[in-house]
């Protein structure tokens, strides 16, 4: 007799794993990903969350770096049949490609698609790249960027490569620089952010971040350096009693924390236009009606050491036309 999609799958107990040398260095929910085949992002992140996941007897968060030898112990995992049957499938999809050979791909990731699936996303760049892809025995992700945030992303197409770039991001040694679009005159004198940041999560469990003092033990120390690429002049139309100054920064990160540019220049006082979580809502409402739909944040700029022969590589990604295009921000990014 069928079972009723209310039923639920038979799942063992409790799973162990034991993380092999090739896994060394992976993110925690990247390898769960992996090993948990058919179960949605959307669980395996909540199991993470609550602290059912153990690395080694311990909790663990989503980005903890598991190394080999690790042992990980997951909880009882029993979903409705209807939940596993209805999780849609990644469409296959390329992106602009900026670099590719046989260790390593970076694409320029669009603003609104995710690095991948997981809280609320059924899917995003990675998997529909494995999907567009099926030839490459290992794509992953070497670092993230932010849904809202458009821009170069890094993918190790081998896991020797993933480990190495992975060490880059994590000692700090690459260099990301990125464009961001601010309301008002950011000081030319202000060329160092260095405020650490606490994460939090809303009632709902979104996440968000602000700034903390030194002395928070949950704090983070943050740096950015900022430089003004130049003043940009809002276009034909906008309204007269609306602010009318913005100021086009790069800024590059010294540490990747998460939300990190956009919460250290809205503490400036100079959020990012188009900003959902940390802007000036009511601005953002004129640029929707001036046509920027989004939040101006671009990831411009990554340098790196090949992960094989140890080379720089130095890559830059344009801006899209919907930003390049808003008021006079041509004039300083040529």
């Amino acid at each position: 007799m069928p079972m009723p999609a209310s039923e639920t799958v038979p799942a063992p107990a409790v799973q162990y794993f034991t993380v092999d040398a090739d896994s060394d260095g992976q993110r925690l929910d990247n390898y769960l990903l992996r090993e948990l085949k058919g179960v949605p992002k959307t669980h395996i992140y909540r199991i993470i969350r609550s602290g059912e996941v153990r690395l080694n007897k311990a909790r663990a968060q989503a980005d903890t770096r598991v190394q080999a030898g690790d042992v990980l112990r997951v909880p009882p995992i029993r979903l409705p049949a209807r939940s596993v049957a209805a999780a849609p499938a990644a469409p296959a999809r390329e992106f602009p490609v900026l670099w590719e050979d046989a260790a390593l791909l970076a694409v320029d990731k669009p603003a609104g698609v995710a690095v991948h699936g997981g809280s609320g996303v059924s899917f995003g760049v990675i998997e529909q790249l494995r999907q567009a892809r099926p030839q490459v025995q290992s794509l992953e992700l070497a670092h993230r960027l932010d849904r809202e945030t458009s821009g170069i992303l890094l993918i190790s197409k081998k896991k020797s490569a993933l480990r190495q770039l992975q060490d880059q991001f994590r000692e700090r040694s690459t260099g990301k620089t990125y464009l961001a679009l601010v309301k008002g005159d950011w000081p030319v004198g202000r060329k160092v952010v260095d405020v650490p940041l606490h994460k939090f999560l809303l009632p709902d469990g979104e996440r968000r971040v602000r700034v903390t003092t030194p002395d928070d033990p949950e704090g983070m120390r943050s740096i950015s350096l900022v430089r003004v690429l130049g003043r940009v002049a809002p276009p034909a139309g906008w309204p007269a009693a609306a602010e009318q100054r913005f100021s086009l920064l790069a800024v590059t990160i010294k540490t990747g924390r998460t939300h990190q540019i956009r919460v250290h220049l809205a503490h400036g006082g100079h959020p990012i236009v188009g900003d959902d979580k940390y802007g000036d809502f009511e601005l953002n409402r004129l640029l929707h009606k001036s046509g920027l739909r989004r939040m101006f944040l671009h990831a411009w700029q990554l340098s790196f050491r090949h992960p094989v022969d140890g080379r720089l590589i130095e890559l830059t990604a344009p801006l899209p036309p919907e930003l390049r295009c808003w008021g006079n921000v041509s004039a300083f990014c040529d």
